[in-house]
C-alpha cells in the first residue's frame, strides 16, 4: 500500500467558533490567582475578543494535506503543510515541532525559507488534525519511521531535518538511522549534559549561566512535564473541552521558555492560535503522548547520548540561552557530528516564532556549507 496524499482545509464551522466564545464569556475567573493574576487576567481579556477567523485565513496561506501513511498493519493520518520553492533544485527541508507548539510554531519563517527550500511543516501523531497514535507505547522513533515516508511520498528522497523540544528526538532518529535520505539536522535543543571530568572553574562564562538556568528549570518548572508523563487520562479530560484551561496550560510554558522582549501583541496572538488549534481540533489530551510514551526528562542526557542515537550526518545547533535546557558546544557535541554551532543569548524555545530572521540565516549559513548529497 502506498502513502496516499490528500488536499486538506481546516474547517472550523461558525456555531463551534460561536460556543467557544460563550464558553469563554462564561467562565467566572479568579479574582486573585495565585503567581501570575497580570497574566491570568491579559490573556483572557484577549482571548475573548480574538478574532479566530483572522487567523484562519492567515494560516490557510498555505497549502494543507493530509497524508495516510501505511504502517506495521494499519494506516496513521499525518496532517502537513508543503509549501514549494519556486526553484525545482531546492533543498527540502523538514521542519519538526515540539510541545505546546504544531506546524504553527513555524508560521513566521515557512514564507522566507521557501525562497530556498521546498518546507515541510508536518503534526506529530496526536497533534491537531493528525491522528492518533495507533497503539500503545509509539515512540518518536516510529514517528521518525512515517515522517521518512512522508518526504520519499512528496519526492524528496533527501532532505535535511530541523527541531526543537520532542522534535528533536524524531530528528535525531533520521540523523542516526536513516542518512541515506537525511542529509543533515540543525537542532535548537539538545539536552546534552557537560562532560563528567570538568569543574566549576572549568567553565565558560555562558556554561555556568546554562547550568545555572538547567538546574532553575528542573527545580522550578517541571510539574506540567510530570503531570503530562502520569496522569494525561485525568488533565487531558479536564482540559478536552475548557479553553481557558488550555489557555493556561499551553500559555504559561509560552511565558516562561521566551525571552521577555519578544512577548508582544503579536506574540501574544500567536499564543491564542495555538490554543485555538489545540481546542478546536481537540487533541489536547493525546498531544500528551511524548510525555506519557518516551523519554522522562531526566533521562534525556542518556538517551541522546546514546552510541545508538548519535546524530552521523552533519550536524548544526542554536543554543538559545532562554531555553528549558539550552546547549553548550562542549555538551551537544557529545551526541552528534557537530560541525557548525553559534549562541542567541535574546531567543528561547519557540525559537521560530521568536527570532524568525536568525532562525532563516542560521539554517542557510549550515545547510549552504554542510548539505550535500
Amino acid at each position: 500500500m502506498s502513502v496516499k496524499v490528500r488536499p486538506f482545509t481546516i474547517e472550523v464551522p461558525p456555531d463551534e467558533v460561536d460556543r467557544m466564545k460563550r464558553k469563554l464569556r462564561d467562565t467566572r475567573m479568579p479574582k486573585l490567582p495565585i503567581g501570575r493574576p497580570s497574566l491570568t487576567h491579559k490573556l483572557y481579556n484577549k482571548f475573548v475578543n480574538f478574532d479566530w477567523q483572522v487567523a484562519h485565513n492567515h494560516i490557510q496561506r498555505h497549502q494543507h494535506f493530509i497524508a495516510t501513511i501505511p504502517d506495521e498493519n494499519t494506516t496513521v493520518d499525518i496532517h502537513f503543510t508543503h509549501t514549494r520553492s519556486s526553484n525545482p533544485d531546492a533543498i527540502p527541508l523538514l521542519l519538526i515541532h515540539g510541545w505546546p507548539g504544531s506546524f504553527f510554531e513555524f508560521d513566521r519563517v515557512v514564507d522566507d525559507l521557501a525562497k530556498t527550500f521546498h518546507v515541510v511543516v508536518p503534526n506529530i501523531p496526536g497533534f491537531m488534525w493528525s491522528s492518533p497514535p495507533p497503539r500503545r507505547g509509539w515512540t518518536l522513533s516510529d514517528t521518525a519511521r512515517l515522517y521518512n515516508k512522508l518526504m520519499h511520498a512528496l519526492g524528496h528522497t533527501a532532505y535535511a531535518a530541523q527541531a526543537g523540544d520532542w522534535g528533536m528526538f524524531i530528528a535525531r532518529e533520521l540523523g542516526s538511522k536513516y542518512t541515506s535520505s537525511c542529509k543533515a539536522v540543525h537542532l535548537n535543543f539538545c539536552p546534552t549534559p557537560l562532560p563528567d571530568n570538568l569543574e566549576s572553574s572549568d567553565l565558560a562564562e555562558r556554561e555556568k549561566r546554562v547550568e545555572a538556568r538547567c538546574d532553575d528549570w528542573l527545580d522550578n518548572h517541571l510539574g506540567y512535564a510530570v503531570c503530562m508523563r502520569s496522569r494525561p487520562h485525568t488533565i487531558g479530560v479536564a482540559f478536552a473541552d475548557n479553553p481557558v484551561a488550555i489557555m493556561m496550560w499551553v500559555g504559561e510554558k509560552y511565558l516562561e521558555l521566551a525571552h521577555p522582549n519578544h512577548m508582544d501583541e503579536k506574540w501574544w496572538d500567536d499564543v491564542l492560535t495555538t490554543v485555538c488549534l489545540y481546542y478546536f481540533s481537540g487533541c489536547i489530551m493525546t498531544s500528551m503522548l511524548p510525555y506519557f510514551e518516551n523519554a522522562k526528562h531526566a533521562d534525556f542526557g542518556t538517551h541522546v547520548l546514546s552510541p545508538a542515537n548519535r546524530i552521523t550526518c552533519p550536524m548544526g545547533f542554536t543554543s538559545y540561552m532562554y531555553d528549558s535546557r539550552p546547549g553548550t558546544k562542549r555538551g551537544v557535541e557529545r551526541s552528534g557530528n557537530l560541525v557548525w554551532y553559534r549562541e542567541v543569548d535574546e531567543g528561547g524555545h519557540f525559537a521560530a516564532l521568536e527570532t524568525p530572521e536568525g532562525f532563516v540565516e542560521d539554517l542557510r549559513a549550515f545547510l549552504g556549507e554542510h548539505y550535500h548529497t
